[in-house]
């Protein structure tokens, strides 16, 4: 394949996590518009955002299977157009039942994107697997960043919320007929794949000896709920800082939004500056206890003050620190414990973070009947269980068999 060629696959591929981004966010941001449309109070908007959950976990297995038999382009082209089933059929839909069902379509659509475009990306990029799949992370950052925007606009000059659907639907159609005659690279045979983040100069070496152990079950077990819980985190103040900002805040509707575009631009900084300094100064162990830390600091300062320079700044950080891809260290750190089960930890580690995403709508969607500052309270009780997972992997960690093969010391902390 020519360096154009791969050029414009790669640029296809970034630009449905673009999308990707808006979607993550375009419910949360529409949701008095979509309550009042479907009769339902944001509770109700709430519960048809974990439906993209529950169709994550549907097709997230067998997803992945069968892109390895029958390719990787099939699966992005699949992916992008349930994404425009979503799409059109929210702005049709009357009823949270209907709009239920295209949530799920929607949960579906990233599953399918991802286990196409993950590995062909790592085959488009053998040399910079990790680079070329944390950028994905920064796509759908800037999505998150420029949706809330074209929303306030939306309603600045009281058009139609619907344009924000049918721009998304509309740009992922576009940019399936632009794949339509995109190469993509032959899918890999029996390379062993790499950590998602190839940044952490091996927590942990192969060992001889891959049995189970009690030693690695915990850590499996303890890594699997950090899976859960970081998710979870910047999951939910993604979804909710709006509503917290206007209601809590007592901010605008313009100005709340603009913190979900701050926690985008902090998030896209923060994914750069963790590839920048796990790499070269901070161990990944180190990281993933300083960054849920700073996560539970800044959360728990927004709950306890809410005012509006504090959201601001807060919003940035949390996006630095909390969406800035310590899931994806996490990930790392157990594709190290079990070397010779990338794929299945994989899995298991994104099913965790799948269960997230159907879940905590549902909690908070309870939580909402009573008011955003509980959510927020929510959200700073998760970020706490986040120390105690990430303290709790560096204390296994530093208790090694000193008769394994093992990094050393200063490898691992």
């Amino acid at each position: 394949m020519s360096r154009k060629e791969r050029l414009k696959t790669t640029f296809s591929l970034y630009f449905d996590y673009l999308i990707h981004g808006m979607a993550i966010v375009i419910l949360a941001q529409n949701m008095t518009a979509l309550g009042t449309r479907w009769h339902v109070g944001d509770a109700g908007v709430s519960y048809v955002i974990s439906s993209l959950g529950i169709g994550r976990l549907l097709v997230l297995y067998i997803a992945g299977y069968l892109s390895d038999r029958f390719g990787r382009r099939l699966f992005v082209k699949i992916g992008i157009l349930t994404y425009i089933c979503f799409f059109v059929g929210i702005i049709l839909s009357q009823t949270v039942v209907e709009a239920y069902f295209f949530g799920i379509l929607a949960g579906m659509a990233n599953s399918f994107l991802d286990t196409g475009t993950y590995p062909a990306l790592m085959e488009l990029y053998p040399n910079k697997q990790a680079a070329a799949n944390i950028l994905i992370k920064a796509f759908a950052s800037i999505g998150e960043l420029i949706l809330p925007i074209f929303v306030a606009t939306l309603e600045g000059f009281n058009l139609w919320f619907g344009w924000s659907f049918t721009f998304c639907a509309v740009a992922m159609a576009v940019n399936f007929v632009f794949m339509w005659h995109r190469q993509f690279p032959d899918m890999a045979q029996d390379a062993a794949p790499e950590p998602e983040i190839d940044t952490s100069k091996r927590v942990l070496a192969e060992p001889e000896d891959s049995k189970m152990t009690p030693r690695k079950l915990l850590l499996g077990i303890v890594l699997t709920i950090f899976g859960y819980i970081s998710m979870a985190t910047f999951y939910l103040i993604s979804q909710w800082l709006t509503q917290y900002g206007e209601q809590v805040v007592k901010l605008d509707m313009v100005h709340a939004r603009m913190l979900v575009s701050i926690y985008s631009v902090g998030s896209i900084l923060g994914v750069i500056t963790t590839v920048m300094l796990v790499e070269r100064v901070i161990k990944p162990v180190w990281f993933m206890v300083g960054d849920t830390l700073l996560s539970f600091v800044t959360l728990l300062l927004m709950a306890m003050f809410p005012v509006g320079w504090l959201m601001y700044i807060g919003s940035f950080i949390i996006g630095c620190s909390a969406a800035s891809g310590v899931m994806q260290i996490g990930l790392t750190i157990m594709g190290n414990v079990f070397p010779k089960s990338k794929g299945r930890i994989t899995g298991i580690y994104n099913t965790a973070g799948a269960i997230a995403s159907f879940s905590i709508p549902v909690f908070t969607g309870i939580l909402s009947k009573t008011s955003a500052h509980s959510i927020m309270w929510f959200d700073v009780g998760i970020a706490l269980v986040g120390i105690l997972c990430a303290l709790a992997v560096m204390a296994i960690l530093r208790k090694r068999d000193p008769n394994a093969e093992s990094a050393t010391e200063e490898d691992l902390i």
